[in-house]
């Protein structure tokens, strides 16, 4: 079953109910399907052709899940990147999948245009943006208005997302369509949403969750209302007015949600469903979530890019912070954990010992292997296992709990950032004369970057330092420390490695007070 036959399938179930809102914009499932229809006829014609990637880099709008659809529908790869990548980035990931075409909108178009392409993309703009060679609209209106359908077979690569995983550079995970329906299916169950379900659309279609969301809603012949750009407030009345039934968000846009001045103001007795994934929740977060939603179901899910789902925690409130257990397609184990790679299946840590998880292959919702890459291929997958780089425990239930990462990633609002992407740019500042980064907790965004700096110049100031990164092409915003601390010295066991166990400890010595940066 491919991603392109569930969606006409639902269109002709139920033609006239409303698919996607935006704003003032409303199609119904007819409708998104005709703009779909015309869009896949010009993809084509330009020259796009089946299993060709293209790279999408824009916010969550209706055109981008026109654009979604339209690409299913001619069997190519639908490949979204971080709209807010530098162009260094930009320019890694479409050399890397040697994309076909590039879409973007004027808020991406500095890094798309400022970017060296090996092979030059057609570029795709939204109205707005500048330097396409073709814009959107012009796909819609000159569109010879049909499409030669291709055979696709459930193995074909319907996505492929970018993940930083484990290592700094950006991986590209293909997924298939068995993959794709699988996880959305899974989605369904595991949330226990119904036909005709509704949700806000504003996790990024370049995460998994947001995928995630797009799917199980358009395969139920829900509504979907789009938030391009997240604003506690905007999100509290898409809650109410659409009268949005269940979603599905990372703890930090909850925190915000929750803790807005209008919260009161508004009436969100139709949310009944809600699941976080992405990052860890406090406890007070939780509860808080229980006192104002009084949701019907609250889930945790704990999963990742390439397999989508590891395990489920359905009894969230009884059991804060647990991950549960195996999702409907899965099976994990704790292992030895060992950042160099060389744990085996077979390596179990007894119950309450902390170990990697890992996950099992045979999963319907589980990747193949990394693109391009089988260095990362050979490092994650061992034996028909997938490991996660998490560190995890089973308690005496068999219930799942996550720890922290094998490999010190920090996990920022859903975000991956790696220590070394961010220290490789501070260690370049004149001032900087050591650095050590590491993830420190917060209620909001679960972790930020915290950077532990030991200074040549006394001088040195978190706002030259934060002004330093702004203006570094390679370091994305959202990667930029959060936290500035200056120490006398960085914490090494005696080969050098730097301890950062003992930096979270406080295990260090003062040389100026610490500097946090807002934005």
């Amino acid at each position: 079953m491919n991603i392109s036959t569930m969606f006409d399938f639902a269109v002709r179930r139920y033609p006239n109910r409303i698919a996607v809102v935006e704003g003032e914009k409303r199609y119904t499932y007819e409708q998104l399907d005709n703009e779909i229809t015309k869009v896949a006829s010009s993809f084509q014609r330009i020259g796009i052709k089946q299993h060709d990637r293209v790279i999408v880099l824009m916010k969550n709008r209706i055109e981008n899940v026109i654009i979604y659809w339209a690409i299913q529908k001619i069997g190519a790869v639908y490949t979204p990147i971080n709209y807010r990548l530098s162009s260094k980035e930009v320019e890694y990931c479409v050399n890397d999948a040697k994309s076909k075409a590039v879409v973007y909108e004027s808020v991406s178009q500095t890094a798309v245009l400022q970017a060296a392409f090996e092979e030059k993309p057609v570029l795709i703009g939204l109205e707005g943006a500048e330097g396409a060679d073709i814009y959107y609209q012009e796909l819609v209106v000159r569109s010879p208005g049909y499409y030669k359908k291709p055979i696709i077979s459930d193995n074909d690569i319907a996505l492929m997302l970018y993940t930083s995983g484990t290592t700094g550079k950006p991986k590209g995970v293909p997924r298939s369509h068995k993959n794709e329906y699988s996880a959305a299916m899974a989605h369904i169950v595991q949330n226990y949403y119904q036909d005709g379900e509704s949700t806000l659309g504003t996790m990024p279609l370049y995460h998994t969750m947001g995928m995630r969301s797009l799917l199980s809603i358009a395969f139920l012949n829900g509504k979907y209302a789009v938030l391009p750009d997240f604003d506690a407030k905007d999100a509290l009345e898409i809650l109410s007015n659409e009268e949005i039934s269940c979603v599905y968000l990372v703890p930090t846009l909850y925190h915000e949600i929750l803790n807005h001045q209008d919260f009161s103001n508004y009436n969100l007795a139709k949310l009944k469903k809600i699941g976080y994934a992405g990052a860890s929740m406090t406890t007070a977060l939780t509860e808080k979530c229980v006192e104002l939603l009084n949701p019907e179901v609250f889930v945790n899910h704990y999963g990742s890019t390439e397999v989508y789902t590891f395990t489920i925690c359905s009894n969230v409130l009884q059991k804060p912070g647990c991950a549960g257990k195996p999702g409907l397609h899965q099976d994990i184990r704790i292992v030895k954990a060992d950042a160099e790679g060389t744990s085996l299946p077979d390596d179990l840590v007894p119950q309450g010992e902390a170990g990697e998880i890992i996950a099992n292959l045979d999963s319907i919702e589980a990747f193949k292997g990394y693109w391009n890459r089988p260095d990362a291929t050979k490092k994650a997958i061992r034996d028909g296992w997938y490991f996660t780089g998490d560190l995890g425990m089973m308690d005496e239930d068999g219930d799942l709990y996550v720890v922290g990462r094998v490999d010190d990633m920090v996990i920022s609002g859903g975000e991956n950032i790696h220590p070394l992407e961010v220290e490789d740019v501070l260690s370049k500042h004149p001032k900087v004369s050591e650095i050590a980064v590491i993830g420190e907790d917060d209620d909001k965004w679960g972790q930020i970057v915290a950077a532990y700096i030991v200074p040549k110049d006394l001088s040195i100031t978190a706002h030259e330092l934060d002004e330093f990164c702004k203006s570094n092409p390679t370091l994305s915003n959202f990667k930029r420390p959060r936290n500035y601390v200056f120490i006398k010295q960085i914490p090494k066991s005696p080969v050098g490695k730097i301890l950062r166990r003992k930096l979270r400890e406080g295990d260090y010595e003062l040389v100026k007070k610490e500097n946090e940066i807002g934005g």
